[in-house]
């Protein structure tokens, strides 16, 4: 057996390549349903094919693996791989992968592997700039694998992270880079998706974390939180050096969603508003009860000037980004175009029956994230990889789907 590929791509050198557009192809050999639940995906569609490694390999002996798969490659694929385009291959964590990628590589095509797999992929982050001025400058951190965004504010030297991801150090990373210390952190809401950095970048950094009370309540175990927060009020003001920032309260998606309205023109709306969709109501298993108080909130919150940038916590579209890879647009462009905010406008009857038509299928995992983060359970870091796997689902879906009861 020979030693397994040189040749690799690392995530930030694939998102970069996703972002131009740049040819490429994608040779995935991970299990099918592996495959189905998440896989690499960009702002353009990127030619890709599964083919399970052991599906491919057909191993006689002691033979070398890079050999086999050159075989396997040979007597399957040969007609369905590029020649004018380099291949990544994608396993679960970079290991098989590296053999497959130097099989091709032996074979003429030019091939690399993805380093670290879908593991890293998964743990992968970038930072864009939403504004740079002289007043204050906006970032906002995405996580591709996940379609998680957050968002850095910072001004004399000051910062505030709103709605962290568990890997905190990305966030100190991006302060230290605009010479601020981070002195608060905010989450919108108790997620369900994700596993949240709030409360650790509170308690390492010593500085205040905060989430509205209502949502320090686990929604279905109905126990307090055991995390140390600040509670945030409706209307507060904090400020952040010099920029200002409004805590507006927007209960649907959870009762203590809160949106923030940065200088009177950026909102992060949390998880209450997408650019392609609207929350869903039901991760506290209340969805009938909660609809109604997301209609009254989407409707507060379209009351709101059109040139309001809405800057949200999620996407599930990686085209929805714009040319610099910023995923936002005014309320106006979304009331014109965001199939929730197009409903609102039909009335409450006619909003509520679509969003109970067209709620997703509930992910199991995501009581037991809310658990975690509210401080009522730990996971070690396999659990928590475990609890992250695929792309959030915290939007109301384009097709209806059944929904289990919650337990």
């Amino acid at each position: 057996m020979t030693g397994k590929a040189t040749a690799v791509t690392r995530p930030q050198q694939l998102w970069e390549r996703l972002l131009r557009n740049a040819p490429m192809f994608i040779l995935d050999v991970r299990n099918r349903d592996e495959f189905e639940r998440w896989r690499v995906e960009g702002p353009h569609s990127v030619p890709t094919l599964n083919v399970p490694y052991f599906d491919l390999l057909d191993l006689e002996g002691k033979e070398d693996v890079a050999e086999a798969v050159m075989r396997g490659v040979k007597t399957q694929l040969m007609a369905q791989l590029p020649a004018d385009r380099p291949i990544l291959a994608v396993c679960a964590e970079g290991n098989t992968s590296a053999y497959v990628a130097e099989g091709l590589r032996r074979l003429g095509f030019d091939a690399a592997n993805l380093e670290g797999g879908m593991e890293a992929w998964g743990n992968f982050y970038a930072w864009r700039p939403v504004e740079e001025s002289e007043r204050f400058s906006l970032y906002q951190v995405v996580r591709p694998a996940r379609g998680c965004l957050s968002h850095v504010l910072a001004s004399e030297h000051r910062a505030a992270v709103f709605d962290p991801a568990r890997h905190i150090g990305i966030y100190r990373e991006l302060a230290a880079a605009l010479d601020a210390r981070i002195e608060r952190v905010l989450d919108t809401h108790l997620h369900a998706d994700h596993l949240s950095g709030g409360p650790a970048l509170g308690q390492d950094d010593h500085i205040p974390y905060h989430l509205h009370p209502y949502d320090a309540i686990h929604p279905v175990d109905l126990l307090p939180a055991r995390v140390a927060y600040r509670p945030l009020e409706a209307g507060q003001t904090l400020r952040i050096g010099r920029a200002e920032v409004r805590a507006l309260h927007f209960p649907g998606h959870t009762l203590g969603m809160v949106a923030f309205l940065i200088e009177g023109r950026y909102l992060l709306s949390g998880d209450s508003l997408f650019l392609e969709s609207v929350a869903r109501p039901d991760l506290g298993g209340k969805a009938e009860a909660w609809t109604p108080l997301l209609y009254d909130s989407l409707t507060r919150m379209a009351e709101l000037p059109d040139e309001t940038v809405v800057l949200p916590a999620h996407y599930s579209d990686s085209a929805a980004g714009d040319g610099n890879g910023v995923f936002r647009a005014t309320l106006g462009e979304l009331k014109q175009r965001n199939p929730g905010l197009l409903k609102l406008a039909e009335g409450e009857k006619i909003f509520c029956d679509y969003i109970l038509a067209n709620l997703p299928l509930f992910p199991p995992a995501y009581v037991e994230i809310k658990r975690a983060n509210a401080g009522l359970a730990s996971p070690d870091e396999r659990q928590a990889q475990e609890l992250e796997l695929g792309r959030n689902i915290c939007a109301v879906g384009k097709t209806p789907a059944p929904r289990p009861g919650m337990s």
